[in-house]
């Protein structure tokens, strides 16, 4: 009999105290701990996962209902509804998948909070790497653990994933044992699990300890004669971890690592030295260690005798002029230190280089934390926002150096330090040159175009990080500021901007990690815009307007430090073991300079004065009147002149530069939004279009869309005409949407994120222009929310539906209800299981005129009678979890209030419905055509055939001339309908909206065609997103009206209309 069947079949009397509510019962357990007192040697060390290797989940929820507004304690109490019985418990023995957990689990919430809890969102945050990170103080105990022969084990309440996976974290190679609540069917703190947990150790209780932040699981383990430690946090734990076995389970100094081979000094005249140096007669050993941080000058630990020293050199080798000065760095310390500012007390400078082979400085080795990674995981958010708290105040206690008083008034020239870098940077750069970098070139022209006006003269540090400070191990307090190397006299917002580099770059980044693509609220650090305003007011200074410039100017250094890093590992000079890595960053870092420059021009230049003469301008705006000719000439509107009213609506705007300030403020934080979370998530979610559990919504995309909510970013495709009063949406024109949409539309994910996604932007307008009352309350809001999906059924597979006319379904009225028979195809959306409303339009009167036979219902998805016929592929693709689908609609009885505007009306409604919809189509189509022909440039460069790169084969060349030549043709087509109809209304825009409809998906469909030659077959994967692009680019020349029918409108209108 297996193990699972037998634990099953006995009672479990412990579900209440599932491990996932630790942090509730952890308010109610007091301090108590049951410890055993035997004295038997341990030989195991048994850990918790929640709470003790990673984050607690209870503080997860905690912090998780506080930024979504819902009432403290809800997650808790729902997970403990129901005992044994409950949801959580039967999730966690494996009994149930995560769609019924999720849907059970929300529907408690719910009721409990009295609103809408959106557990998905919940349950993404806390399985996700972001939070689901092994504290790593504890991955340092289990490895001095497992060092010193004992065994470890992790012993885990936990769960299935929809593809089977379970989720544990963490490196199972750490564990001898692995205890999972779900594959054993049974969970703490049933004495059993631990009992099966020491037969697999092969130990006694009395050889093991047991880590758990929850009481009754500590409990439990002590009554079976197990030694407990109730944790409280992970630093206190392993202190007390330390006591229990008797010997350290941190590295005696954090950081270091044996001497790298390249790096090796002769320990024997240093130790000579040293002797003589500090009067020490004993013989004792020399100890010396290298500090795994520092790219630039190698840095040491010593111990000798009962001293402990910091050794830092110059590199060996041919260097740089001016490069490595460890004597500056010598004289400011000792300056410094006098001066107040934190800084390592210094010993001793030795310049003679027959010593080691290098000059040298000595200082006092000073015990602290340095944090290296600068999202700071396992920290509670409001220990993150002292910890950077502290590091900007003592950046403002460096650059209020008394420098006469200091004696540094001579330790540099004390104007034009940004210009004096820049030119120093640009002959470090080409001194360490090893090919050429596009963006540096740039930078290299742009920069000592652009300088701005020094402010101040300070002491800068040069190169001031988090990781370059040393803190105090118990509280937010800086001991000592590091790495002086690059330190002079210059401007205070150097040094600023460049402490803000992380903000700006990825988590993944080798050597320089950043959290860009962090929750920066949720993990409590101060974004770039506070850490600076933070900084101003304790400097008494105000706020700067070309940070811009600023952060060009830190990248640009950035970039050629670390070539000169990458050079010198070619030759084996570099300090640390990962300075090769390099060579593939500093391109990186050149790139994110020129972003930089690229938006500090555009401030410049929006505030130049409008009266100035302009060579040349990035955008164009033309009021209503611009697009009227005078009588005899060629007319470029299909419309009458426009009202005052509608004239005063906006203005064609041609490029994002152009919007309104708020409109432009929004449109760049749409795009940051998309540069950190969306991009960086496609290969995640493409992953899971192909998963086994395709048809379940991904949780990421609900993360996200939680995360686009709280930034503003939700609902933005409502127009002002259809919205004046912004009730429902961001009030936006169409032409500026326009621009958003075309954003959002070089990723196929963006749309649903952004609540923006067809075909439910259709029918949320659909039930703003035309809906009641009652029919906002029940389908317009939750769509609204995001919390349900919607579809539209109107092709039919019988009939030619490019004419609606054509459609057979019927509409019957029958007592008080319309009862639905009729058969549609390609219904977008239906096969999502978040898919509650059908619009459905179906002929009620198919004898009357034939615009005023169809009418439009609105059909719930759990109305009796409807039938999932197959799913539908597009060139193969699912589209997964909306699909496409077929339907069979048999005998459906919809209340008559369930019929939008009357009866004859559906003709009418499908028309406003499609208008802005076709202008969201078009510009998602051209942001679909702009990422196919970046990503083209970027493969053509990169690939050489016949010899040569491919981006100087003619055709190539050709062929993104002519792409660049149709998206603008075709964006400055789309805006103009948009711009139509915002000032003149949908119906007198309706040749322009046919053009476009005509036009873009054809233009797109070329454009990324011609993608897919340069990638060659690697176009057609699912590597890129081409033929995804492709397919639907394809599609949407049927979709809203095939092309035939669109030409045939234009056709008809250029007769009528200008002959």
């Amino acid at each position: 009999m297996c193990i699972r069947r037998l634990l099953q079949s006995a009672p479990l009397q412990w579900a209440w105290r599932a491990a996932f509510l630790k942090h509730f019962q952890s308010r109610h357990q007091g301090t108590h701990r049951w410890t055993h007192f035997g004295g038997s040697t341990y030989r195991a060390v048994i850990f918790d996962m929640g709470g003790v290797l990673i984050p607690s989940p209870g503080k997860v929820a905690a912090e998780w209902e506080v930024r979504n507004h819902i009432p403290s304690g809800t997650i808790m109490k729902a997970l403990m509804e129901g005992g044994e019985n409950g949801p959580w418990m039967r999730f966690m023995r494996g009994e149930i998948k995560v769609q019924d957990f999720l849907q059970e689990f929300g529907r408690l919430c719910s009721e409990m909070s009295k609103t809408s809890v959106p557990v998905d969102s919940f349950f993404s945050l806390l399985t996700g790497e972001q939070v689901a990170k092994q504290f790593p103080v504890m991955t340092e105990a289990i490895a001095q653990i497992r060092a010193k022969g004992l065994r470890t084990a992790v012993l885990s309440n936990n769960f299935y994933f929809p593809d089977g996976r379970s989720f544990l974290p963490l490196d199972r190679k750490q564990f001898d044992v692995v205890v999972e609540s779900c594959l054993e069917g049974i969970c703490k703190p049933d004495p059993r699990i631990y009992q099966l947990c020491l037969e697999r150790l092969g130990l006694q209780p009395s050889e093991s300890i047991f880590l758990d932040d929850l009481g009754p699981n500590l409990k439990a383990a002590a009554s079976l004669g197990i030694r407990t430690i109730k944790v409280h946090d992970p630093e206190t734990a392993v202190k007390e971890l330390e006591a229990l076995l008797g010997f350290t389970l941190r590295a005696s100094i954090p950081n270091t690592r044996p001497v790298r081979k390249t790096m090796e000094i002769p320990k024997e005249s240093l130790e000579k030295y040293l002797k003589d140096l500090l009067g020490i007669q004993t013989t004792g050993p020399l100890e010396l260690l290298q500090f795994d941080h520092g790219q630039s000058n190698p840095t040491y630990y010593i111990r000798l005798a009962n001293h402990q020293l910091v050794l830092r050199k110059k590199p060996p080798g041919t260097l740089l002029p001016s490069a490595h000065a460890v004597e500056r760095e010598f004289r400011i310390m000792k300056a410094l230190a006098k001066a107040g500012v934190p800084v390592p007390n210094v010993v001793d400078l030795c310049e003679d280089s027959s010593v080691i082979g290098t000059p040298f400085y000595l200082m006092e080795y000073c015990s602290g934390l340095i944090y290296k990674d600068p999202s700071l995981p396992g920290l509670e958010p409001s220990r993150r926002r002292a910890i950077y708290t502290a590091m900007n105040r003592v950046l403002c206690k460096i650059h209020s150096v008394d420098l006469q008083a200091a004696g540094l008034e001579d330790y540099g020239k004390h104007a034009d330090y940004i210009p004096r870098q820049v030119q120093t940077w640009i002959k470090q750069y080409r001194a360490s040159e090893t090919s050429t970098i596009p963006a540096m070139e740039r930078l290299i022209e742009w920069l000592p175009l652009h300088l701005p006006r020094q402010q101040r003269t300070t002491v800068v540090h040069g190169d001031f990080r988090l990781d370059n400070l040393l803190f105090h191990p118990e509280k937010p307090e800086v001991l000592a500021v590091l790495d002086w190397e690059l330190s002079t006299l210059g401007d205070p917002l150097a040094d600023v901007a460049y402490s803000c580099l992380a903000h700006y770059l990825p988590s993944s980044c080798p050597l320089l990690r950043g959290f860009n693509d962090y929750d920066l609220t949720q993990l409590g650090i101060p974004t770039a815009e506070e850490y600076f305003r933070m900084y101003c007011l304790h400097m008494g200074i105000p706020p700067i307007e070309n940070w811009n410039f600023y952060m060009a100017f830190s990248f640009f250094r950035v970039g050629a430090i670390l070539q000169g890093v990458y050079k010198r590992s070619l030759t084996g000079q570099a300090s640390s073991a990962t300075a090769e890595q390099t060579g593939k960053l500093t391109e990186f870092m050149f790139n994110l300079a020129w972003d930089f420059a690229v938006k500090e021009g555009f401030r410049v230049f929006k505030e130049m004065p409008v009266t100035k003469p302009l060579t040349r301008s990035y955008h164009a705006w033309a009021g209503p009147q611009s697009l009227l000719s005078p009588t005899g000439t060629r007319s470029y509107s299909s419309v009458p002149e426009a009202s005052p009213a509608l004239a005063s609506k906006g203005a064609l705007v041609i490029s994002p530069e152009g919007l309104s300030p708020p409109v432009r403020e929004l449109y760049d934080r749409l795009k940051r939004f998309m540069e950190q979370r969306v991009y960086p998530a496609e290969p995640e979610l493409q992953r899971h279009q192909a998963a086994a559990d395709r048809w379940i919504p991904a949780p990421l995309i609900e993360d996200l869309k939680e995360k686009a909510k709280a930034e503003g970013l939700w609902n933005l495709f409502l127009p002002l005409e259809t919205d004046p009063e912004k009730k429902y949406g961001a009030g936006l024109t169409n032409v500026e949407y326009a621009h958003l949409c075309e954003l959002m539309g070089t990723s196929l994910y963006a749309p649903e994120i952004f609540n923006c996604s067809a075909p439910d932007t259709g029918n949320m307008e659909l039930l703003v222009r035309y809906g009641t009352e009652e029919q906002k309350a029940r389908w317009l809001t939750p769509l609204l929310e995001g919390r349900v999906r919607s579809c539209f059924a109107m092709t039919e597979p019988q009939v030619a539906s490019s004419d609606a006319t054509n459609i057979e379904a019927s509409i019957r009225e029958e007592d008080c209800f319309y009862v639905i028979n009729g058969h549609k195809w390609w219904i977008t959306g239906v096969l999502d299981p978040r898919c509650q409303l059908c619009v459905f339009m179906g002929k009620t009167d198919p004898h009357g005129p034939s615009h005023r036979q169809q009418s439009v219902l609105l059909v719930p998805m759990d109305t009796p009678g409807i039938k999932i016929i197959r799913p539908l592929t597009v060139y193969g693709l699912e589209d997964a979890p909306g699909g496409h689908g077929e339907i069979r609609f048999e005998h459906v009885r919809v209340p008559k209030e369930n019929m939008v505007l009357g009866r004859g009306r559906g003709f009418e409604i499908a028309q406003g419905r499609l208008g802005p919809g076709r202008i969201h189509h078009c510009m998602r189509l051209i942001g679909f055509s702009e990422r196919a022909l970046a990503l083209m440039k970027a493969r053509v460069k990169s690939r050489v055939a016949f010899g040569k790169p491919l981006v100087e084969q003619g055709t190539v060349l050709a062929d993104i001339a002519q792409s660049r030549v149709e998206i603008e043709q075709a964006r400055l087509l789309v805006l103009k309908a948009a711009h139509l109809m915002d000032v003149a209304g949908n119906k007198a825009a309706a040749l322009d909206i046919a053009m476009i409809k005509m036009v873009a998906p054809s233009m797109a469909c070329r454009v990324i065609d011609r993608s897919i030659q340069a990638f060659g077959a690697a176009g057609l994967s699912s590597d890129y997103p081409l033929a995804q692009f492709f397919a639907w680019a394809r599609a949407l020349r049927f979709a809203d009206g095939p092309d035939e029918v669109h030409r045939a409108t234009v056709a008809k209108m250029e007769l009528k209309h200008r002959t």
